[in-house]
């Protein structure tokens, strides 16, 4: 048997649930995913942090559902970073890993420095989008940005709209490990949730829930104290290697009796392919078409996820290929 202490807890999350306060979560910890991630793109550091801030929301989330096939987080602002998406791919087989991919956009000449990267997005939304797959039709829900980070707009979203009071502790950043030579970018989180049967339908004269408005009485007061055992939570306990995260959860909530269950594995994917690039390309007409082929003859498209270079026929492309 394998002992948890020699079991690598980079990129898996970890469910949890506290008996006591009848609250559910989840511990994560990115490492080398989150490293692939970020070293297909040049992005400035502030931009790194905000993709690897909702790889890890994603990762958290993710979890959560009970998903057929992707739940994906988008960002969208009218400042310096433009857009941030995140995607998890349930995993294709019992035990397996699930599969994440992220990206950003930004206009390189109005980033500042020492300025945030969630004040650089300006005013937009935050978007949890769940696809269950073919035969299905996708679920998109939305808030604005306010809070001042990401996580603060996760937790907005899930009391506004799904009223669950939820909430998480982040840490993300470059760091050097023992052996390394260079500096590499972790990250780690805590999310916490009430269990839906805990929170019936709320009700307010402006039309916006928050947690009080939700909980009452023993449930308030257990959710309260859960939370405040949470925010006692160290940056460097979210990010060590060496640190379990079944150990993690009991050193945090000892108290509230956790029960740890089977953890899920992460691992960089991509679902792009060919045949999925030619299906977006179908849109376009002929004309648009020949307006995207090089003075090689080909259309190029490269995948904003992972990098991948495709190269098409051109007379393959747009509808009025399709109609032919």
């Amino acid at each position: 048997m394998t002992a948890t202490k020699d079991i690598s807890w980079d990129d898996s999350v970890l469910p949890f649930q506290l008996e006591r306060s009848g609250t559910r979560g989840r511990a994560g910890r990115l490492g080398p995913t989150l490293e692939h991630i970020l070293s297909r793109h040049d992005y400035p550091v502030a931009v790194s942090a905000m993709v690897a801030e909702l790889a890890t929301l994603t990762a958290l989330i993710g979890q959560t559902v009970k998903l057929r096939w992707k739940l994906s987080l988008q960002v969208r602002g009218n400042g310096a970073i433009r857009t941030i998406a995140a995607d998890y791919y349930a995993p294709e087989t019992k035990g397996g890993p699930a599969r994440m991919r992220a990206w950003a956009s930004f206009d390189a000449e109005r980033l500042q420095e020492g300025v945030s990267g969630f004040e650089q997005l300006g005013q937009g939304y935050f978007a949890v989008l769940i696809d269950q797959g073919e035969g299905t039709t996708p679920y998109q829900g939305m808030t604005p940005l306010a809070g001042g980070s990401l996580a603060s707009c996760a937790q907005t979203y899930f009391e506004q709209s799904e009223q669950l009071p939820t909430k998480f502790e982040l840490t993300v950043g470059r760091s050097r490990m023992a052996g390394q030579q260079d500096e590499h970018w972790r990250a780690g989180g805590i999310m916490l949730q009430t269990l839906p049967a805990a929170t019936p339908a709320a009700e307010t004269e402006d039309g916006i829930v928050q947690t009080a408005d939700i909980l009452q009485g023993a449930e308030s007061e257990d959710w309260n104290r859960s939370t405040i055992l949470m925010a006692t939570v160290e940056a460097i306990e979210l990010v060590d290697p060496n640190l379990p995260l079944p150990n993690l959860v009991f050193r945090l909530f000892h108290e509230e009796e956790p029960v740890s269950f089977e953890r899920q594995d992460i691992h960089f994917g991509c679902s792009c392919n060919a045949d999925r690039v030619r299906s977006t390309l179908a849109i376009y007409s002929a004309k648009d078409i020949r307006h995207m082929t090089t003075p090689e003859g080909i259309v190029t498209a490269d995948c904003q996820f992972c990098g991948a270079h495709y190269e098409f026929d051109p007379a393959t492309l747009g509808f009025e290929a399709e109609k032919a």
